[in-house]
């Protein structure tokens, strides 16, 4: 979705003198599925867009069609219109995915190598450490809402016990988060997930996620996430993505754009003045004084660009977007992001923590004194 945004086959479109805004031709999709080898061939391209319309990821921008059409009719992400079924399986999912992101992104991280009965087990957690990390950081209020939590994250395959046998409980019990959630993902897996055995035959997989112990009535959970790589996100618009100086990956922009109307000029060159240091920020009686912005994110993202690292700055910011509502402005430094101090993190992490957190963004800001 973030590549379609960036590559502005999703844009406004004009038909029958009315705008249906951020879709895409269907036909133009199915030609950049082949050309960017997602799919060998205009049949499984179109098998694939018909599971996404399946699963309630993209639909028709009128719902006049149940089937993906090979044609020139526009559809459109659910994520796009505020349409996309937040049901408690993909928030669970999406809840298992940010605590994720920011374990990895911890320089002392509890996510460890370990060995039981001489088998090394990758990205491992004790019980115990789990929930003193979730009471510690504020993801719960108490060691029991911990559990709580935990055992969700269990029975909806995200994390296990390291041999299966016990459910997640505070003690010095070996756990480990089943599907990795930065692995790069072809979009034909979508096409592998029909056998039950494909969670065990690809842990890894995020089109294959199951409850373990599903809800009466509640079928099996599937769900494609935005996560794509998101740890080289750099603009925070979530209709945009952009690569790493020097990345040669061809799947993302060199240049980082708003893609959204009225668009920003996003200049790479930095937008300070002078290089300012963690010391200076922090230094008391210091020209710096403390913001916090309360961002509600709209269909597409937030809309503003982070840049630099150790600190990070805000590069740009589209001027019709929430983060601009919410009093949000070029060359602020970035104090904290939803509760967690980031003063000593690059921009990739940062943008990582605000793309799989909550909708409504909670940043801490200092911005100079005039």
């Amino acid at each position: 979705r973030l590549r379609l945004h960036d590559g502005k086959l999703i844009k406004d479109r004009r038909y029958h003198l009315r705008t249906y805004p951020n879709c895409f031709v269907a036909k133009e999709l199915t030609d950049w599925l082949i050309d960017h080898k997602e799919a060998p061939d205009r049949e499984t391209g179109i098998r694939l867009m018909q599971k996404l319309m399946d699963h309630y990821i993209i639909h028709h921008v009128c719902d006049e069609h149940l089937d993906y059409k090979d044609a020139k009719l526009l559809y459109r992400f659910r994520k796009d219109d505020g349409t996309f079924p937040l049901s408690k399986d993909v928030k669970v999912f999406m809840r298992g995915q940010s605590l994720y992101e920011k374990l990895v992104s911890m320089e002392e991280s509890i996510l460890k190598v370990r060995e039981e009965n001489s088998v090394k087990y990758q990205r491992t957690f004790l019980g115990c450490e789990m929930i003193d990390w979730l009471v510690q950081e504020g993801e719960a209020e108490n060691r029991k809402e911990a559990v709580e939590l935990g055992r969700a994250l269990l029975e909806h395959g995200i994390i296990q016990h390291v041999s299966n046998r016990h459910h997640f409980f505070d003690s010095d019990i070996l756990y480990q988060f089943w599907i990795n959630f930065r692995r790069r993902r072809r979009l034909t897996e979508l096409l592998n997930e029909n056998s039950s055995r494909a969670l065990s035959e690809s842990p890894d997989s995020p089109f294959c996620l199951r409850k373990l112990n599903p809800d009466p009535g509640n079928t099996s959970f599937l769900s494609v996430q935005t996560n794509k790589e998101i740890k080289i996100v750099s603009a925070v618009r979530r209709s945009s993505i952009t690569s790493l100086a020097g990345n040669s990956n061809a799947y993302f922009s060199a240049t980082p754009t708003l893609v959204f109307p009225p668009v920003a000029e996003c200049n790479p060159k930095s937008v300070l003045k002078r290089p300012v240091t963690n010391e200076e920020l922090l230094s008391p009686g210091g020209p710096y004084v403390k913001k916090t912005l309360t961002i509600v994110g709209d269909a597409v993202g937030w809309g503003f660009v982070v840049r630099g690292g150790r600190p990070c700055h805000i590069q740009a910011v589209d001027p019709g977007g929430p983060a601009a509502a919410a009093g949000m402005k070029v060359c602020q430094f970035v104090f904290s992001v939803n509760g967690m101090y980031v003063l000593h993190l690059d921009y990739q992490t940062i943008s990582s923590l605000i793309m799989t957190g909550p909708r409504t963004l909670v940043m801490e800001v200092m911005e100079a004194i005039e």
